[in-house]
């Protein structure tokens, strides 16, 4: 059965028939039933390998009282949602985010540490709604997320790159002058000063 755990670029969960490149969670969100009942739990929200790991079988939907996963069509959009690398299943891939994480913000923080400041970049505490900022496109590196004509957009190096669940439509050109941004900035920073998402420009991945 098709749970509503796959993450959008801004934030909302669908219920897609494919769970795309990258799983991730940000607490328990369900309830006994399995329904998602809430955005979050906590401030560790984090992307992790859809690789099935020796002697723990296939993937989890859910497991009770610890987590529920989360799926992404790839990291630009999970990074969009506002995750980070994992520490633990993508140890090599957390360590350049939190080197370049150090090159865009000037130290090199321990992962409770960026999990607050990307807490405070992601939701909005008033409206608890995700929050977005202003920028100039030409200011963005590739891997952001931006809304571009009320839906979201791939800056990708082939242009401009509509987003669908189940995979990038034909590129568009980059348009100019300031859009609203999706990936929250710290990400942004991040991305800037070195680190890229893995992104799927090809096609979605099959459910189980």
């Amino acid at each position: 059965m098709s749970r509503a755990n796959r993450v959008q670029p801004d934030g909302s969960f669908a219920t897609v028939p494919a769970r795309g490149a990258f799983m991730g969670n940000r607490g328990c969100l369900h309830d006994d039933a399995g329904v998602i009942r809430r955005r979050h739990q906590g401030k560790l929200w984090i992307t992790c390998t859809l690789r099935e790991k020796a002697g723990r079988g296939a993937v989890p939907q859910a497991v009770p009282g610890r987590y529920t996963s989360l799926f992404f069509l790839d990291e630009a959009v999970a990074c969009a949602a506002g995750h980070r690398p994992c520490a633990e299943c993508r140890r090599a891939v957390y360590n350049d985010f939190r080197a370049a994480w150090g090159r865009a913000i000037g130290a090199v923080p321990k992962a409770a540490e960026m999990d607050a400041i990307l807490h405070a970049a992601r939701l909005d505490p008033a409206t608890r709604l995700p929050r977005r900022h202003q920028a100039e496109v030409a200011t963005l590196p590739e891997g952001c997320f931006i809304l571009w004509k009320g839906a979201p957009h791939l800056l990708a190096a082939s242009g401009l790159r509509p987003y669908r669940p189940d995979g990038y439509r034909t590129p568009l050109p980059r348009p100019d002058g300031p859009v609203t941004v999706l990936t929250p900035l710290p990400l942004v920073q991040v991305m800037r000063a070195g680190w890229q998402p893995v992104l799927d420009l090809t096609v979605d991945r099959p459910n189980w």
